[in-house]
């Protein structure tokens, strides 16, 4: 009987960083989270990056194996941004990185997103707004592979808007989980305090007991 493979973790405090932790050690062993097609779907519905009714009509509409060469395709550009980060992690960016990121502008320019007005929701509508319209940002989704877009939109909005220098790495042994530390103080070590903080805690108080023993 096959392992249960465990929810895709978001806890990067980036979606960027999130999508590079879609393929990790959290424990003792490598869980990929992209590994399909439907994978991917899933992946995206679960990040809240893509609307559920779309991910449903493109996986309707999509051929046999497209899907999966779509995933295949958003491992690649995970690896990619992985190197990039690895590479400027720790510092600022500066222009001289620019010419790094013709592959994922090139990726952008394909996207067909539009602005609209539209009428905004009831239930969280108030006498305090100024109007009960809303401007939203709305995507033509073409096809299967449009699904990479929101994901290089998130890659292209943490490399304009945070600094490399706060991008880290758990702490913990044996986790490979990355994460945005936007703490005052920038004082975050691990990925989540419930996983590998909890098991560094535990891990320096049997060490404290072992050292009472001698």
């Amino acid at each position: 009987m096959s392992e249960v493979r465990p929810p895709p973790m978001f806890l990067a405090d980036s979606r960027a960083l999130d999508f590079l932790n879609s393929v990790a050690v959290p424990t003792d062993t490598q869980v990929e989270w992209l590994g399909s097609g439907e994978d991917l779907l899933n992946w995206l519905r679960e990040a809240g990056m893509v609307d559920p009714q779309v991910l449903r009509e493109l996986g309707e509409a999509a051929g046999p194996g497209e899907l999966d060469a779509v995933a295949a395709q958003a491992r690649a550009l995970r690896e990619w941004f992985r190197a990039f980060v690895r590479q400027h992690q720790g510092a600022r960016l500066t222009r001289k990185s620019f010419k790094e990121l013709e592959a994922l502008n090139r990726l952008l320019a394909r996207d067909e997103a539009f602005e609209q007005i539209e009428i905004g929701d009831k239930a969280s509508a108030s006498g305090d707004e100024p109007s009960e319209l809303v401007w939203v940002r709305r995507r033509r989704w073409r096809s299967a592979d449009s699904l990479l877009l929101p994901i290089a939109q998130s890659m292209a909005e943490l490399l304009a808007t945070a600094d490399l220098t706060h991008v880290k790495a758990c702490e913990g042994p044996a986790c490979t989980l990355m994460f945005l530390d936007t703490t005052r103080g920038r004082i975050r070590r691990w990925c989540s305090m419930a996983v590998c903080g909890n098991r560094a805690k535990q891990a320096a108080h049997r060490s404290k007991l072992s050292s009472e023993k001698r």
